[in-house]
Protein backbone atom coordinates (compact mmCIF):
# COMPACT_ATOMS: atom_id res chain seq x y z
CA UNK A 1 0.00 0.00 0.00
CA UNK A 2 1.36 3.40 -0.99
CA UNK A 3 1.39 6.33 1.44
CA UNK A 4 2.21 9.17 -0.96
CA UNK A 5 0.84 12.72 -0.80
CA UNK A 6 1.57 15.82 -2.87
CA UNK A 7 1.81 19.48 -1.85
CA UNK A 8 3.02 22.73 -3.30
CA UNK A 9 5.22 23.44 -0.28
CA UNK A 10 6.41 21.09 2.45
CA UNK A 11 7.61 22.95 5.57
CA UNK A 12 9.59 20.87 8.05
CA UNK A 13 9.15 22.52 11.44
CA UNK A 14 6.27 24.25 13.24
CA UNK A 15 8.04 27.05 15.12
CA UNK A 16 8.00 30.76 14.46
CA UNK A 17 9.84 30.47 11.15
CA UNK A 18 7.84 27.58 9.67
CA UNK A 19 4.37 28.80 10.65
CA UNK A 20 5.10 32.38 9.58
CA UNK A 21 6.09 31.14 6.14
CA UNK A 22 3.06 28.86 5.92
CA UNK A 23 0.71 31.76 6.65
CA UNK A 24 2.43 34.04 4.15
CA UNK A 25 2.14 31.42 1.39
CA UNK A 26 -1.27 29.92 2.10
CA UNK A 27 -3.21 33.08 1.19
CA UNK A 28 -1.87 32.65 -2.36
CA UNK A 29 -3.93 29.45 -2.86
CA UNK A 30 -0.95 27.15 -2.37
CA UNK A 31 -1.35 23.81 -0.59
CA UNK A 32 1.01 23.83 2.37
CA UNK A 33 2.02 20.92 4.64
CA UNK A 34 3.69 21.74 7.97
CA UNK A 35 5.41 18.92 9.84
CA UNK A 36 6.02 18.92 13.58
CA UNK A 37 8.28 16.24 15.02
CA UNK A 38 6.27 16.18 18.23
CA UNK A 39 3.36 18.43 19.28
CA UNK A 40 3.00 21.78 17.51
CA UNK A 41 4.21 23.56 20.66
CA UNK A 42 7.28 21.37 21.19
CA UNK A 43 9.78 23.60 19.38
CA UNK A 44 12.11 26.28 20.72
CA UNK A 45 9.86 29.21 19.73
CA UNK A 46 7.26 28.22 22.32
CA UNK A 47 9.85 28.33 25.10
CA UNK A 48 11.50 31.63 24.15
CA UNK A 49 11.15 34.03 27.07
CA UNK A 50 12.94 37.25 26.18
CA UNK A 51 11.42 38.77 23.07
CA UNK A 52 12.12 40.17 19.62
CA UNK A 53 14.58 42.97 18.94
CA UNK A 54 13.29 45.90 16.89
CA UNK A 55 13.82 49.64 16.88
CA UNK A 56 10.83 51.52 18.33
CA UNK A 57 12.36 53.94 20.84
CA UNK A 58 12.90 57.50 19.56
CA UNK A 59 16.37 57.50 21.14
CA UNK A 60 17.30 54.30 19.30
CA UNK A 61 18.21 53.85 15.63
CA UNK A 62 18.61 51.22 12.94
CA UNK A 63 22.31 52.09 12.77
CA UNK A 64 22.73 51.44 16.48
CA UNK A 65 21.02 48.04 16.22
CA UNK A 66 23.27 47.17 13.30
CA UNK A 67 26.39 48.27 15.18
CA UNK A 68 25.44 46.23 18.26
CA UNK A 69 24.80 43.12 16.15
CA UNK A 70 28.09 43.45 14.29
CA UNK A 71 29.95 43.92 17.57
CA UNK A 72 28.40 40.81 19.12
CA UNK A 73 29.18 38.79 15.97
CA UNK A 74 32.93 39.37 16.44
CA UNK A 75 33.75 40.21 12.83
CA UNK A 76 31.90 37.38 11.08
CA UNK A 77 28.47 38.90 10.47
CA UNK A 78 27.50 39.71 6.90
CA UNK A 79 26.82 43.49 7.11
CA UNK A 80 24.30 43.38 4.25
CA UNK A 81 22.32 40.60 5.94
CA UNK A 82 22.43 42.42 9.28
CA UNK A 83 21.06 45.59 7.68
CA UNK A 84 18.40 43.64 5.80
CA UNK A 85 17.23 41.93 8.99
CA UNK A 86 17.30 44.92 11.30
CA UNK A 87 15.46 47.21 8.89
CA UNK A 88 12.54 44.75 8.85
CA UNK A 89 12.19 44.70 12.63
CA UNK A 90 9.22 47.04 12.97
CA UNK A 91 7.30 45.53 10.05
CA UNK A 92 7.82 42.05 11.53
CA UNK A 93 6.35 43.14 14.86
CA UNK A 94 3.45 44.82 13.08
CA UNK A 95 2.75 41.58 11.17
CA UNK A 96 2.73 39.55 14.39
CA UNK A 97 0.28 41.97 15.97
CA UNK A 98 -1.96 41.45 12.94
CA UNK A 99 -1.80 37.71 13.67
CA UNK A 100 -3.13 38.37 17.17
CA UNK A 101 0.07 38.47 19.24
CA UNK A 102 -0.49 40.76 22.24
CA UNK A 103 2.79 42.38 23.30
CA UNK A 104 3.30 44.02 26.69
CA UNK A 105 2.51 47.74 26.66
CA UNK A 106 3.05 50.66 28.99
CA UNK A 107 1.30 53.99 29.38
CA UNK A 108 3.06 57.28 28.79
CA UNK A 109 2.60 60.41 30.89
CA UNK A 110 0.07 61.63 28.33
CA UNK A 111 -1.97 58.44 28.56
CA UNK A 112 -0.78 56.95 25.28
CA UNK A 113 -0.18 53.19 25.18
CA UNK A 114 3.14 52.14 23.65
CA UNK A 115 5.12 48.92 23.48
CA UNK A 116 7.19 48.23 26.58
CA UNK A 117 10.79 47.61 25.58
CA UNK A 118 13.30 45.52 27.53
CA UNK A 119 17.07 45.76 27.26
CA UNK A 120 19.29 42.69 27.01
CA UNK A 121 22.97 41.84 26.75
CA UNK A 122 24.85 43.44 23.85
CA UNK A 123 22.11 46.01 23.16
CA UNK A 124 22.94 49.66 23.71
CA UNK A 125 19.25 50.63 23.92
CA UNK A 126 15.93 49.22 25.03
CA UNK A 127 14.58 47.48 21.94
CA UNK A 128 13.20 44.09 23.04
CA UNK A 129 9.49 43.81 22.27
CA UNK A 130 7.99 41.13 24.53
CA UNK A 131 4.94 39.54 26.09
CA UNK A 132 5.96 39.61 29.78
CA UNK A 133 8.54 36.79 30.03
CA UNK A 134 6.71 34.34 27.75
CA UNK A 135 7.03 35.96 24.32
CA UNK A 136 7.63 32.74 22.42
CA UNK A 137 4.52 31.13 23.87
CA UNK A 138 2.39 34.09 22.78
CA UNK A 139 3.86 34.05 19.29
CA UNK A 140 3.60 30.28 18.92
CA UNK A 141 -0.01 29.99 20.09
CA UNK A 142 -1.17 32.86 17.88
CA UNK A 143 0.50 31.43 14.77
CA UNK A 144 -0.78 27.91 15.49
CA UNK A 145 -4.33 29.23 15.86
CA UNK A 146 -4.13 31.11 12.56
CA UNK A 147 -2.65 28.09 10.79
CA UNK A 148 -5.30 25.73 12.15
CA UNK A 149 -7.98 28.04 10.78
CA UNK A 150 -6.50 28.24 7.28
CA UNK A 151 -8.00 25.87 4.71
CA UNK A 152 -4.78 25.70 2.69
CA UNK A 153 -2.54 24.59 5.56
CA UNK A 154 -2.33 20.95 6.69
CA UNK A 155 -0.62 20.43 10.05
CA UNK A 156 1.00 17.08 10.85
CA UNK A 157 2.10 16.41 14.42
CA UNK A 158 4.48 13.56 15.35
CA UNK A 159 6.00 13.44 11.87
CA UNK A 160 9.79 13.14 11.72
CA UNK A 161 11.68 13.37 8.42
CA UNK A 162 13.81 10.33 7.61
CA UNK A 163 15.50 11.70 4.48
CA UNK A 164 15.09 14.40 1.87
CA UNK A 165 14.33 13.22 -1.67
CA UNK A 166 16.32 14.86 -4.46
CA UNK A 167 16.57 14.45 -8.24
CA UNK A 168 18.78 15.81 -10.97
CA UNK A 169 17.88 19.25 -12.28
CA UNK A 170 16.15 19.11 -15.65
CA UNK A 171 18.89 19.75 -18.19
CA UNK A 172 21.07 21.51 -15.63
CA UNK A 173 23.90 20.65 -13.26
CA UNK A 174 23.15 20.01 -9.63
CA UNK A 175 20.15 18.68 -7.77
CA UNK A 176 16.62 19.77 -6.98
CA UNK A 177 14.40 18.84 -4.06
CA UNK A 178 11.21 16.89 -4.76
CA UNK A 179 10.02 15.80 -1.32
CA UNK A 180 10.86 13.78 1.77
CA UNK A 181 10.40 10.39 3.37
CA UNK A 182 8.62 11.03 6.67
CA UNK A 183 8.07 8.80 9.70
CA UNK A 184 4.57 9.02 11.16
CA UNK A 185 5.55 8.17 14.74
CA UNK A 186 2.00 7.38 15.85
CA UNK A 187 1.19 5.06 12.94
CA UNK A 188 4.78 3.74 12.84
CA UNK A 189 5.00 3.93 9.09
CA UNK A 190 7.07 5.92 6.64
CA UNK A 191 5.18 8.15 4.22
CA UNK A 192 6.33 9.71 0.97
CA UNK A 193 5.51 13.43 0.89
CA UNK A 194 6.18 15.05 -2.49
CA UNK A 195 6.42 18.82 -2.97
CA UNK A 196 7.57 21.42 -5.47
CA UNK A 197 9.34 23.28 -2.67
CA UNK A 198 10.71 22.02 0.66
CA UNK A 199 11.62 24.33 3.53
CA UNK A 200 13.78 23.38 6.50
CA UNK A 201 12.58 25.20 9.62
CA UNK A 202 13.75 22.60 12.12
CA UNK A 203 15.56 24.77 14.67
CA UNK A 204 18.95 24.21 16.22
CA UNK A 205 21.09 21.42 17.62
CA UNK A 206 21.76 22.21 21.28
CA UNK A 207 20.59 18.78 22.45
CA UNK A 208 23.96 17.50 21.22
CA UNK A 209 25.11 18.69 24.67
CA UNK A 210 24.34 17.16 28.05
CA UNK A 211 22.91 20.41 29.44
CA UNK A 212 20.72 22.59 27.26
CA UNK A 213 18.00 25.20 27.62
CA UNK A 214 16.32 23.78 24.52
CA UNK A 215 13.37 21.39 24.31
CA UNK A 216 13.93 17.77 23.31
CA UNK A 217 13.23 18.58 19.66
CA UNK A 218 16.50 20.55 19.12
CA UNK A 219 18.51 17.70 17.61
CA UNK A 220 19.90 19.35 14.48
CA UNK A 221 17.67 17.38 12.12
CA UNK A 222 17.57 19.95 9.34
CA UNK A 223 21.32 20.49 9.39
CA UNK A 224 21.98 16.76 9.11
CA UNK A 225 19.31 16.26 6.43
CA UNK A 226 20.71 19.09 4.32
CA UNK A 227 24.30 17.86 4.79
CA UNK A 228 23.42 14.33 3.65
CA UNK A 229 21.56 15.79 0.67
CA UNK A 230 24.62 17.79 -0.40
CA UNK A 231 24.32 21.28 1.13
CA UNK A 232 27.20 23.23 2.62
CA UNK A 233 27.15 24.07 6.32
CA UNK A 234 28.97 26.93 8.00
CA UNK A 235 30.23 28.16 11.40
CA UNK A 236 29.13 25.13 13.42
CA UNK A 237 31.87 25.81 15.99
CA UNK A 238 29.84 28.75 17.26
CA UNK A 239 27.43 27.05 19.68
CA UNK A 240 26.03 29.60 22.08
CA UNK A 241 25.81 28.79 25.78
CA UNK A 242 23.19 30.86 27.57
CA UNK A 243 24.78 32.21 30.75
CA UNK A 244 21.82 31.67 33.04
CA UNK A 245 20.03 28.35 33.23
CA UNK A 246 18.30 27.51 36.52
CA UNK A 247 20.53 25.25 38.61
CA UNK A 248 18.41 22.81 40.60
CA UNK A 249 18.47 18.98 40.68
CA UNK A 250 14.78 18.80 39.78
CA UNK A 251 14.70 21.59 37.20
CA UNK A 252 14.85 20.47 33.59
CA UNK A 253 16.60 22.95 31.33
CA UNK A 254 14.76 26.06 32.50
CA UNK A 255 16.13 29.31 31.10
CA UNK A 256 16.36 32.46 33.20
CA UNK A 257 15.73 35.17 30.63
CA UNK A 258 18.42 37.65 29.73
CA UNK A 259 15.80 40.31 30.45
CA UNK A 260 16.40 39.70 34.18
CA UNK A 261 19.90 41.11 33.74
CA UNK A 262 18.54 43.78 31.43
CA UNK A 263 16.26 44.98 34.22
CA UNK A 264 19.07 45.19 36.78
CA UNK A 265 19.71 41.59 37.84
CA UNK A 266 23.25 41.14 39.21
CA UNK A 267 25.44 38.07 38.95
CA UNK A 268 27.03 37.26 42.29
CA UNK A 269 29.20 34.61 43.92
CA UNK A 270 27.92 32.47 46.81
CA UNK A 271 29.24 35.08 49.27
CA UNK A 272 27.23 37.81 47.55
CA UNK A 273 30.15 39.47 45.74
CA UNK A 274 29.58 40.64 42.13
CA UNK A 275 32.19 39.58 39.58
CA UNK A 276 31.16 40.54 36.03
CA UNK A 277 32.88 43.96 36.25
CA UNK A 278 36.20 42.10 36.32
CA UNK A 279 35.55 40.60 32.87
CA UNK A 280 33.88 43.39 30.88
CA UNK A 281 33.00 47.05 31.49
CA UNK A 282 29.42 46.26 30.44
CA UNK A 283 29.25 43.79 33.35
CA UNK A 284 25.95 41.85 33.26
CA UNK A 285 25.03 43.43 29.92
CA UNK A 286 28.04 42.08 28.04
CA UNK A 287 27.27 39.69 25.13
CA UNK A 288 26.42 36.12 26.02
CA UNK A 289 29.76 34.56 25.11
CA UNK A 290 31.59 36.83 27.56
CA UNK A 291 29.10 36.30 30.39
CA UNK A 292 28.99 32.52 29.91
CA UNK A 293 32.80 32.23 29.94
CA UNK A 294 33.00 34.45 33.02
CA UNK A 295 30.55 32.23 34.93
CA UNK A 296 32.33 29.08 33.74
CA UNK A 297 35.65 30.57 34.87
CA UNK A 298 34.36 31.41 38.36
CA UNK A 299 32.74 27.99 38.81
CA UNK A 300 35.93 26.13 37.86
CA UNK A 301 38.30 28.50 39.66
CA UNK A 302 36.41 28.33 42.97
CA UNK A 303 35.13 24.76 42.74
CA UNK A 304 31.52 25.87 43.21
CA UNK A 305 28.40 24.35 41.68
CA UNK A 306 26.86 27.58 40.40
CA UNK A 307 26.71 31.35 40.69
CA UNK A 308 23.63 33.42 41.51
CA UNK A 309 21.48 35.94 39.68
CA UNK A 310 19.90 38.45 42.05
CA UNK A 311 16.93 40.64 41.13
CA UNK A 312 15.53 40.79 44.70
CA UNK A 313 16.56 44.45 45.13
CA UNK A 314 13.66 45.31 42.80
CA UNK A 315 10.16 45.64 44.24
CA UNK A 316 7.94 42.58 44.43
CA UNK A 317 5.37 44.31 42.19
CA UNK A 318 8.02 44.98 39.53
CA UNK A 319 9.23 41.37 39.55
CA UNK A 320 5.72 39.91 39.36
CA UNK A 321 4.81 42.23 36.48
CA UNK A 322 7.94 41.59 34.42
CA UNK A 323 8.83 37.99 35.27
CA UNK A 324 5.68 36.08 36.25
CA UNK A 325 6.71 32.84 34.50
CA UNK A 326 10.18 32.78 36.06
CA UNK A 327 8.71 33.64 39.48
CA UNK A 328 6.18 30.79 39.32
CA UNK A 329 8.75 28.27 38.09
CA UNK A 330 11.33 29.13 40.75
CA UNK A 331 8.68 29.01 43.51
CA UNK A 332 8.05 25.37 42.56
CA UNK A 333 11.64 24.68 43.64
CA UNK A 334 11.44 26.72 46.82
CA UNK A 335 13.14 29.83 45.40
CA UNK A 336 11.31 33.13 45.88
CA UNK A 337 13.07 35.47 43.48
CA UNK A 338 11.51 38.51 45.17
CA UNK A 339 13.60 37.67 48.25
CA UNK A 340 16.36 35.26 47.10
CA UNK A 341 18.98 35.07 44.35
CA UNK A 342 18.53 32.43 41.64
CA UNK A 343 21.19 29.69 41.30
CA UNK A 344 22.35 29.63 37.66
CA UNK A 345 24.86 27.90 35.36
CA UNK A 346 25.57 28.23 31.60
CA UNK A 347 23.80 25.79 29.30
CA UNK A 348 23.83 25.10 25.54
CA UNK A 349 21.29 27.40 23.96
CA UNK A 350 21.64 28.37 20.30
CA UNK A 351 23.26 27.17 17.07
CA UNK A 352 24.78 30.21 15.35
CA UNK A 353 25.94 28.24 12.32
CA UNK A 354 23.93 25.93 10.09
CA UNK A 355 22.92 25.37 6.48
CA UNK A 356 24.40 28.02 4.19
CA UNK A 357 21.70 30.23 2.67
CA UNK A 358 21.49 33.44 0.67
CA UNK A 359 19.38 36.54 1.33
CA UNK A 360 16.24 34.72 0.11
CA UNK A 361 16.86 31.64 2.31
CA UNK A 362 17.89 29.51 -0.69
CA UNK A 363 20.28 26.60 -0.08
CA UNK A 364 22.66 24.85 -2.50
CA UNK A 365 19.85 22.56 -3.70
CA UNK A 366 17.26 23.97 -6.07
CA UNK A 367 13.87 24.63 -4.41
CA UNK A 368 15.20 23.75 -0.94
CA UNK A 369 15.10 26.61 1.58
CA UNK A 370 16.24 26.94 5.18
CA UNK A 371 14.90 29.51 7.66
CA UNK A 372 15.36 30.18 11.35
CA UNK A 373 17.98 28.60 13.57
CA UNK A 374 18.76 25.79 11.10
CA UNK A 375 20.20 28.34 8.66
CA UNK A 376 23.51 30.17 8.53
CA UNK A 377 22.40 33.47 7.00
CA UNK A 378 25.29 35.68 8.07
CA UNK A 379 23.25 37.53 10.70
CA UNK A 380 24.85 36.10 13.83
CA UNK A 381 28.51 35.67 12.90
CA UNK A 382 30.53 34.28 15.80
CA UNK A 383 27.89 35.04 18.44
CA UNK A 384 24.16 35.78 18.31
CA UNK A 385 22.99 38.91 20.06
CA UNK A 386 20.03 38.44 22.37
CA UNK A 387 16.54 38.45 20.80
CA UNK A 388 17.79 38.63 17.21
CA UNK A 389 16.73 35.00 16.70
CA UNK A 390 12.95 35.39 16.48
CA UNK A 391 13.53 38.46 14.34
CA UNK A 392 15.58 36.34 11.94
CA UNK A 393 12.77 33.75 11.78
CA UNK A 394 10.24 36.37 10.77
CA UNK A 395 12.40 38.27 8.28
CA UNK A 396 13.63 35.19 6.42
CA UNK A 397 10.16 33.63 6.37
CA UNK A 398 9.15 36.78 4.51
CA UNK A 399 12.20 36.62 2.22
CA UNK A 400 11.59 32.95 1.40
CA UNK A 401 7.92 33.64 0.66
CA UNK A 402 8.86 36.34 -1.86
CA UNK A 403 11.16 33.99 -3.77
CA UNK A 404 8.83 30.98 -3.61
CA UNK A 405 5.85 32.95 -4.89
CA UNK A 406 7.87 34.29 -7.80
CA UNK A 407 8.99 30.87 -9.04
CA UNK A 408 6.56 28.17 -7.87
CA UNK A 409 4.24 28.44 -10.86
CA UNK A 410 7.14 27.38 -13.07
CA UNK A 411 8.15 24.36 -10.98
CA UNK A 412 6.78 21.10 -12.40
CA UNK A 413 4.95 18.63 -10.19
CA UNK A 414 7.54 16.06 -9.01
CA UNK A 415 7.43 12.62 -10.57
CA UNK A 416 6.52 9.69 -8.35
CA UNK A 417 9.32 7.90 -6.46
CA UNK A 418 9.42 4.42 -4.90
CA UNK A 419 7.95 3.98 -1.42
CA UNK A 420 10.28 3.67 1.54
CA UNK A 421 11.66 0.13 1.51
CA UNK A 422 11.48 -1.73 4.86
CA UNK A 423 11.60 -5.24 3.38
CA UNK A 424 15.11 -5.96 4.70
CA UNK A 425 14.77 -4.62 8.25
CA UNK A 426 13.09 -5.77 11.46
CA UNK A 427 11.89 -4.28 14.74
CA UNK A 428 14.75 -3.64 17.11
CA UNK A 429 15.36 -5.83 20.13
CA UNK A 430 18.29 -3.66 21.27
CA UNK A 431 16.86 -0.20 22.01
CA UNK A 432 19.46 0.09 24.77
CA UNK A 433 22.04 0.78 22.03
CA UNK A 434 20.18 3.96 21.04
CA UNK A 435 19.77 5.26 24.60
CA UNK A 436 23.37 4.43 25.53
CA UNK A 437 24.78 6.17 22.44
CA UNK A 438 22.57 9.20 23.11
CA UNK A 439 24.03 9.53 26.61
CA UNK A 440 27.62 8.94 25.53
CA UNK A 441 27.47 11.49 22.72
CA UNK A 442 26.00 14.26 24.86
CA UNK A 443 28.43 13.61 27.72
CA UNK A 444 31.64 13.81 25.71
CA UNK A 445 30.40 16.79 23.69
CA UNK A 446 29.80 18.63 26.97
CA UNK A 447 33.20 17.63 28.38
CA UNK A 448 35.33 18.09 25.25
CA UNK A 449 33.52 20.57 22.98
CA UNK A 450 31.90 22.91 25.48
CA UNK A 451 32.53 26.52 26.49
CA UNK A 452 36.32 26.06 26.66
CA UNK A 453 38.11 23.77 24.19
CA UNK A 454 41.58 22.41 23.38
CA UNK A 455 43.02 20.56 20.40
CA UNK A 456 43.37 17.43 22.51
CA UNK A 457 39.75 17.54 23.66
CA UNK A 458 38.54 18.02 20.10
CA UNK A 459 40.64 15.10 18.91
CA UNK A 460 39.23 12.87 21.64
CA UNK A 461 35.70 13.88 20.69
CA UNK A 462 36.32 13.10 17.02
CA UNK A 463 37.64 9.63 17.83
CA UNK A 464 34.48 8.81 19.78
CA UNK A 465 32.27 10.28 17.06
CA UNK A 466 33.85 7.94 14.49
CA UNK A 467 33.04 4.91 16.64
CA UNK A 468 29.48 6.05 17.27
CA UNK A 469 28.87 6.77 13.58
CA UNK A 470 29.79 3.19 12.69
CA UNK A 471 27.56 1.73 15.41
CA UNK A 472 24.63 3.93 14.45
CA UNK A 473 25.01 3.21 10.73
CA UNK A 474 24.99 -0.52 11.41
CA UNK A 475 21.94 -0.22 13.65
CA UNK A 476 20.14 1.96 11.07
CA UNK A 477 20.71 -0.62 8.32
CA UNK A 478 19.24 -3.53 10.30
CA UNK A 479 16.24 -2.10 12.17
CA UNK A 480 13.11 -0.11 11.41
CA UNK A 481 13.47 3.59 12.03
CA UNK A 482 12.14 5.21 15.18
CA UNK A 483 12.09 8.87 16.11
CA UNK A 484 14.84 8.32 18.70
CA UNK A 485 17.06 6.58 16.15
CA UNK A 486 16.53 9.33 13.57
CA UNK A 487 17.49 11.99 16.11
CA UNK A 488 20.58 10.08 17.19
CA UNK A 489 21.64 9.58 13.57
CA UNK A 490 21.28 13.32 12.99
CA UNK A 491 22.96 14.34 16.24
CA UNK A 492 26.14 12.38 15.57
CA UNK A 493 26.47 14.13 12.21
CA UNK A 494 25.95 17.51 13.86
CA UNK A 495 28.57 16.64 16.49
CA UNK A 496 31.07 15.81 13.75
CA UNK A 497 30.34 19.09 11.95
CA UNK A 498 30.83 21.07 15.17
CA UNK A 499 34.18 19.41 15.88
CA UNK A 500 35.42 19.70 12.29
CA UNK A 501 34.65 23.42 12.24
CA UNK A 502 36.26 23.90 15.67
CA UNK A 503 39.41 22.09 14.54
CA UNK A 504 39.74 24.38 11.55
CA UNK A 505 39.57 27.62 13.56
CA UNK A 506 43.05 28.30 14.95
CA UNK A 507 42.03 31.26 17.10
CA UNK A 508 39.51 32.22 19.76
CA UNK A 509 36.63 34.26 18.38
CA UNK A 510 33.13 34.84 19.70
CA UNK A 511 31.67 31.60 21.03
CA UNK A 512 34.70 29.51 20.07
CA UNK A 513 37.29 29.71 22.83
CA UNK A 514 40.32 27.42 22.82
CA UNK A 515 43.17 27.33 25.32
CA UNK A 516 45.61 26.44 22.52
CA UNK A 517 44.82 29.65 20.61
CA UNK A 518 43.43 32.02 23.27
CA UNK A 519 43.77 35.19 21.18
CA UNK A 520 41.75 36.45 18.23
CA UNK A 521 43.75 36.42 15.00
CA UNK A 522 43.55 39.95 13.62
CA UNK A 523 46.45 39.53 11.19
CA UNK A 524 43.98 38.92 8.33
CA UNK A 525 40.26 39.46 7.63
CA UNK A 526 38.18 36.91 9.56
CA UNK A 527 36.65 34.09 7.55
CA UNK A 528 33.63 31.87 7.99
CA UNK A 529 34.24 28.16 8.42
CA UNK A 530 32.52 26.41 5.52
CA UNK A 531 32.27 22.63 5.13
CA UNK A 532 31.45 21.03 1.79
CA UNK A 533 29.91 17.50 1.68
Amino acid sequence: MSYTSNYDVLIIGSGGAGLSLALKLADQALQIAVLSKFALTAGSTYYAQGGISAVFDADDSIESHIEDTLDAGAGLCNPDIVRLTVTHGKSSIDWLRQQGVAFTEEQTATGEKILHLNREGGHSHRRIVHTADATGKAVSLSLIERAQEHENISLFEHHNVVELITAQNDGQAGKKIIGAYVLDSQQQRVKTMMAKVVVLATGGASKVYLYSTNPQSATGDGIALAWRAGCRVSNMEFMQFHPTCLYHPNAKSFLISEAVRGEGGRLILPDGEPFMHEFDPRAELAPRDIVARAIDHEIKKRGIDCVYLDISHKSEAFILEHFPTIHRKCLKFGIDITKQPIPVVPSAHYTCGGVVTDSYARTDINNLYAIGEVASTGLHGANRMASNSLLECLVFAERASIDILQKIAGIPTPKAVPDWDESMVSDSDEEVVVSHNWDELRHFMWDYVGIVRTDKRLSRAMSRIALLKNEIAEYYSYFRVTSDLLELRNLVIVAELIVRCAQQRKESRGLHYTLDYPDTDNSKPPENTVLIP
